[in-house]
């Protein structure tokens, strides 16, 4: 009985948290820098936050864990970091980019930070991370506070989701690399992130 009413708690609270944020994203200016740049279905989208571009300091951030916990850019302070951001990891394709990371990068470039940032909730990351054995990657919730979407210019009006891209900074937090995704139903190119990796 008690699981079911902290279950239902955590629905309710998810629910008006989606509300609050559909509302809020009319708040956050237009990316004027990267809108149009990326399509679902044909369509061009518009993102919104400040963008982020080659060459300067990557924007502080604050996103929750897998345990609701705060977790911030600034916490990997002197480390090399690598930032996928996908829509949700319930689709096929995000679920595709997450694992590629995970298996494929993660032992080879250990020495970089490989973090997940999307729009679904901890508990759902969690359960993904979970079932698709993600153990190398941080992944983290931008639901919860937006601070990412709102710092890198990366949230997709009307979806209330974050655009697909990869961004990468060097140990001083400098972006070296940044590739927005054009197609939204396209992975990555991973060709060129890794050429970017092997720079560092």
């Amino acid at each position: 009985m008690l699981k079911n009413l902290m279950t239902l708690t955590s629905l309710i609270s998810a629910s008006l948290l989606s509300l609050n944020l559909a509302a809020a994203q009319y708040q956050l200016p237009l990316n004027q820098t990267d809108s149009g740049k990326i399509s679902a279905n044909s369509k061009m989208l518009t993102l919104r936050g400040n963008a982020v571009e080659l060459g300067q300091q990557a924007p502080d951030f604050k996103a929750a864990n897998n345990k609701f916990a705060p977790v911030s850019l600034s916490d990997f302070e002197g480390k090399a970091v690598l930032i996928s951001t996908v829509p949700s990891l319930d689709t096929g394709v995000c679920s595709l980019q997450t694992k590629h990371f995970n298996d494929k990068f993660a032992a080879s470039y250990s020495d970089v930070v490989m973090l997940t940032i999307s729009m679904d909730l901890p508990f759902a990351q969690s359960r993904f991370c979970k079932a698709e054995n993600i153990t190398q990657m941080h992944t983290l919730s931008d639901a919860v506070w937006r601070e990412f979407a709102q710092n890198y210019g990366l949230l997709i009006q009307d979806m209330g989701l974050l655009a697909r891209s990869v961004i990468i900074l060097d140990k001083d937090h400098k972006i070296v690399y940044k590739q927005l995704v054009t197609n939204l139903a396209k992975e990555p190119d991973y060709v060129s992130v890794e050429s970017a990796l092997k720079k560092l």
